[in-house]
């Protein structure tokens, strides 16, 4: 009782209803991993569009695949990617040098790029600003950096090498997107001059500093394995496992290493394997080697590298224009644009429609590398393999979903894509919207909250649509009593939640029965 009564009259106290609303997760984020021709390393980046990407990353490149699978990405529908940019170092530089009038800086991240870099000193400052700053005049100066690759400039105002507010060292590794500061340089840059008539001041060596030949850097080699998963990647949250520095991605793609190759299988288990841990889905491209219907059997589909019921694999590759070979069609992975259809699938229907049929239709995508038939579909989809097809009016669609223990022999619970995401949607949401219950009082006054809760979220997706029945008792059911949670559980500090749910199976085969009718018989 908050208040104590002392004198004759009413008291108004405010009780707590018990509702702690659960509100439904992301179901959409798609994570890449690969090779860029820029940006930070082993760091999730949200990007929103494939300008973003661009603008941080570099956009389309030649000897990477991840660019093509995010563009395909934003192209059919996505709306949130993660980017992870992996950089295996070649024998020159990784990161690009110059020397500014004697301040030391690097490129703020691996790759040629920073070769176009140049940077300006100036002492055109404040006399007041100085002394706000507890510094002489003499001490502070201003820098501009450039880049003459994408024009993009950076100016910062009243920089120190000496301990300020203005330590030019914190500044560009909080405010700059271009270069650090190289070391602890403890004296003061040199001015530069002013430009030569008819030059600017990123054209003239004496107005402005470039990276020489000796302090240029690499675009590095081909991803490896390792890069993804070695030695001591996953503690130190590298690699694949920099993604544990996200809080939540729904879908994972690991493009080929080149445009044209594969990821290896023990990559793919180890990915798979990550994204149960995470409740996530792993969409697998198709090796290159897959040249038509008849290279995929059984053997080959286990030889991927996985059968996780959190895993599905497409199939053919898509044949678009590379602009780097002049327009001419290549083969690319079909992951991005998959994770694009899930996307764009959840947004119009929701998770738990599946994200396939003449609906799921793949933008972007002249032609396919195979075009199937109904009886190599058929055989396909019977050892769990999600085809891409040709459809008349529709074009190209994706035309299964089943995850890799969707074979028929298997017959697994998790055969379907849409019923795996749900319950993963639902493990996850149902995770996060719980977390009040921790060190609540473990006795019936919790668990009618809890049932009430998980309850009333469980019948908001009821009246959406998500599960079988006609009625709630038939479509999903909430227990957290003393049926579920004994006294030996309470001792121990444990509650136990029970939660049902009757999903939707898509229709994937529809018969249509004909039959002649007899004439009017006249008896």
């Amino acid at each position: 009782m908050p208040v104590t009564p002392t004198y004759p009259g009413v008291y108004i106290e405010e009780v707590s209803s018990g509702v702690h609303t659960i509100t439904g997760v992301a179901t959409s984020i798609a994570a890449f991993i690969g090779r860029a021709l820029r940006g930070p390393t082993d760091e999730p980046t949200f990007v929103d569009s494939f300008a973003d990407f661009e603008r941080l990353f570099g956009g389309l490149w030649g000897d990477s695949a991840l660019g093509f699978a995010i563009r395909d990405f934003f192209q059919n529908g996505g709306g949130q990617a993660i980017v992870v940019r992996l950089y295996h170092a070649g024998s020159g530089p990784a990161t690009a040098e110059l020397d500014a009038g004697g301040l030391p800086l690097e490129a703020a991240s691996p790759g040629e790029w920073g070769n176009t870099l140049r940077a300006r000193i100036d002492t055109k400052v404040s006399e007041d600003v100085a002394k706000a700053l507890g510094l002489t005049k003499d001490k502070l100066f201003n820098l501009t950096v450039h880049d003459t690759g994408t024009q993009e400039t950076e100016q910062f105002l009243n920089l120190s090498v000496d301990k300020s507010a203005r330590q030019v060292k914190d500044v560009l590794a909080n405010g700059s997107r271009l270069v650090r500061v190289k070391g602890d340089p403890s004296t003061p840059p040199t001015a530069h001059g002013e430009p030569a008539v008819g030059k600017t001041v990123w054209e003239d060596d004496a107005a402005s500093a470039k990276v020489v030949d000796a302090k240029k850097a690499s675009s590095g080699d081909a991803l490896v394995e390792d890069d993804f998963t070695g030695t001591g990647k996953e503690a130190g949250k590298q690699g694949l496992y920099a993604l544990e520095k996200a809080d939540l991605f729904n879908i994972l793609c690991i493009p080929p290493y080149t445009v044209g190759g594969d990821a290896e299988a023990d990559l793919i288990g180890q990915a798979a394997a990550y994204c149960e841990k995470r409740r996530a889905m792993l969409l697998v491209d198709p090796p290159a080697a897959w040249a038509d219907a008849s290279k995929v059997t059984e053997a080959a589909v286990s030889a991927v590298g996985t059968n996780s019921k959190n895993a599905a694999l497409f199939f053919p590759r898509l044949r678009q224009p590379n602009p780097f070979r002049g327009g001419a069609r290549e083969d690319f992975a079909p992951s991005g644009a998959v994770a694009g259809i899930f996307a764009r699938t959840d947004g119009q229907r929701g998770v738990w429609k599946a994200p396939a049929g003449l609906e799921a239709t793949l933008a972007g995508v002249p032609e396919l590398s195979v075009k199937l038939t109904d009886t190599e579909n058929g055989r396909l989809n019977q050892i769990g393999v999600n085809c891409l097809r040709v459809k008349p009016a529709a074009g190209r669609v994706l035309w299964g979903a089943r995850t890799l223990q969707g074979s028929d022999l298997l017959g697994s619970e998790w055969k379907y894509i849409p019923v795996r995401r749900l319950a993963l949607f639902l493990e996850e949401s149902l995770y996060r919207g719980t977390q009040w219950v921790v060190f609540e009082p473990n006795d019936e006054p919790l668990w009618a909250q809890i049932r009430l809760n998980v309850g009333a979220f469980l019948h908001n997706l009821f009246r959406q649509g998500a599960f079988q029945g006609k009625t709630p008792q038939e479509a999903y059911f909430v227990r957290c009593d003393r049926t579920t949670t004994t006294q030996a559980d309470v001792n121990l500090g444990i509650v136990n939640i029970l939660v049902g749910f009757a999903p939707l199976k898509p229709a994937e085969f529809v018969f249509v029965k004909i039959q002649q009718m007899a004439g009017q018989i006249e008896v």
